[in-house]
């Protein structure tokens, strides 16, 4: 590194905001001249990305899918083959991005890699993540494609009755387009992905990453199928009941059978277990200690974002070294935040309001 270089990655660390204008005058150079030496640091790996993101500023990165939510909600009963009265709710959506958008809430800074499309939903998603502070600058924007979107029909209990998801746009996510972010991937402080992205784009990454801590949403049945034989590889995973039957092989009707499904992935290499069980609550294993927990009984109003934002406290708790039972009560609550609000972030989403829930979590 040059003296110069020393100079402009100092100003940087003090201020990851600094204008290449204001470093140039802080230095008495030319707003080029500080370009050029940024750009050096770049590829020298001392900044991660356009971001400014120095080595010294610990951040988590998330792989995985981003749309447009269009959620219906009837006032009454659901009836199938008919018109529904109702309302219709549009916000930013998508696993991996509402997952990247609560860390975001809990002031942790965060990279989230997806794939959008130039147009009026992936403008808005790149909007209305800047307002929050999401780094997306990583992210595969394609002229001509279609942001994905998801329209679900809920009914009166806030369940989800039927939904389509259309997300075409990430099977243009190849091995090689994340192997030219191998640089922001590296200096993460923990992975987060969801198996939206393809196959082989997930396979490299756990497989080439295996120092990692890596964590996996699981997202659906038809979606963990393609994990399932590298489920190992992952630090900790967060399927819910029918996503763990499909991951282990193994049929769970009680108790007993999610303790042998997650001895099941504890002996595949799986460090944490969280399985998570609707209203029943979650059951929790990493080797040592084994339990269930459950919230306190809520109003939903929309389920949508309950396990992203369970799967954001449990990366929280990562960070913070919780240990796995408190971890999962991080994720109770901030799945029961999530449940509570009509759209699909709950935009107070917060560590306070996190610990609030934290205290009605009990063993069951």
């Amino acid at each position: 590194m040059t003296k110069r270089e020393e100079e402009i990655l100092k100003l940087i660390k003090e201020n990851p905001m600094i204008s290449q204008k204001q470093i140039a005058d802080i230095l008495g150079i030319t707003r080029s001249s500080v370009a050029v030496h940024i750009a050096n640091l770049i590829k020298k790996g001392y900044i991660l990305g356009r971001g400014y993101i120095t080595h010294n500023e610990p951040y988590v990165t998330v792989i995985g899918g981003a749309n447009m939510d269009i959620l219906g909600f009837p006032y009454n009963s659901l009836t199938y083959k008919d018109s529904n009265p109702g309302v219709i709710n549009i916000s930013s959506g998508g696993v991996g991005r509402n997952i990247a958008e609560n860390l975001a809430r809990l002031g942790v800074p965060v990279k989230l890699i997806t794939a959008l499309g130039k147009d009026m939903y992936g403008n808005r998603i790149i909007e209305e993540s800047k307002k929050i502070g999401l780094d997306i600058l990583d992210s595969l924007i394609l002229e001509g494609g279609s942001t994905s979107s998801y329209m679900a029909i809920h009914d009166e209990n806030g369940d989800m009755a039927l939904s389509i998801s259309h997300m075409d746009i990430l099977n243009n996510m190849t091995v090689e387009f994340i192997k030219s972010k191998s640089s922001i991937i590296e200096h993460s402080m923990l992975l987060v992905m969801d198996t939206n992205i393809p196959y082989d784009v997930i396979e490299y990454i756990a497989t080439a990453y295996r120092d990692k801590a890596i964590f996996l949403d699981p997202v659906s049945t038809a979606k963990a199928r393609k994990v399932k034989d590298i489920i190992g590889y992952f630090h900790t995973i967060k399927p819910n009941r029918m996503e763990a039957e499909v991951l282990s092989g193994i049929s769970i009707e009680n108790r007993d059978d999610l303790i042998s499904a997650g001895e099941y992935f504890l002996n595949k290499g799986v460090k944490r277990v969280f399985i998570t069980l609707g209203s029943d609550g979650v059951f929790y294993c990493n080797g040592s200690k084994t339990g269930f927990l459950k919230g306190p009984e809520v109003k939903v109003v929309n389920a949508t974002g309950a396990g992203d934002a369970f799967m954001a406290a449990l990366a929280y708790g990562y960070i913070e070294d919780a240990d796995v039972e408190e971890s999962a009560r991080m994720g109770i609550a901030g799945s029961i935040l999530a449940l509570v609000h009509e759209d699909t972030i709950n935009p107070n989403m917060s560590l306070g309001n996190i610990r609030l829930y934290m205290k009605e979590v009990v063993g069951c």
